[in-house]
């Protein structure tokens, strides 16, 4: 049986960042894992008995970087399913999109993760080794962009 896992990519907007150039003010908040390679990620987990996807995107997101949905705004018109074998299993990851309220908000990682960053497009790409992963961060910032 497939695994499924759902999560949220969580960017924010800098302040200083000059009105013409805003997709320069955009970061993009990634994980790194704890634990295996200690590969990069947006915060994400697996779908609890009871849960439905956008709720399991929320929960992992508070357990594992300690944002509340409270803090975060969903942005509409954004999901995406990336799918890939993990141990010789086929893996499914459902990714919603949200900006963080409070640019400044501090992040609070559990034993999952060792560090976090916030990253501008070319570094999160850099940072994330898989090319669906890279793929998908330049899609939501073409998408993010287009709706300036």
């Amino acid at each position: 049986m497939a695994v499924r896992a759902c999560g949220l990519i969580i960017y924010r907007r800098l302040q200083s960042a000059p009105s013409s150039k805003i997709a320069d003010g955009i970061e993009y908040l990634l994980l790194q894992t704890s634990y295996g390679t200690h590969h990069w990620t947006p915060p994400k987990g697996h779908v609890d008995p009871g849960e439905d996807d956008l709720q399991t995107a929320f929960r992992e997101t508070q357990e594992e970087a300690g944002l509340q949905a409270s803090q975060l705004t969903l942005i509409e018109g954004y999901k995406k399913e990336l799918r890939y074998p993990v141990c010789g299993k086929p893996k499914t990851v459902i990714y919603w999109l949200a900006e963080m309220k409070d640019c400044n908000t501090e992040i609070k990682l559990s034993e999952e993760h060792q560090a976090f960053q916030w990253l501008k497009l070319e570094d999160a790409c850099k940072f994330a080794e898989y090319e669906d992963m890279q793929a998908m961060l330049k899609e939501v910032h073409q998408f993010l962009c287009s709706k300036e």
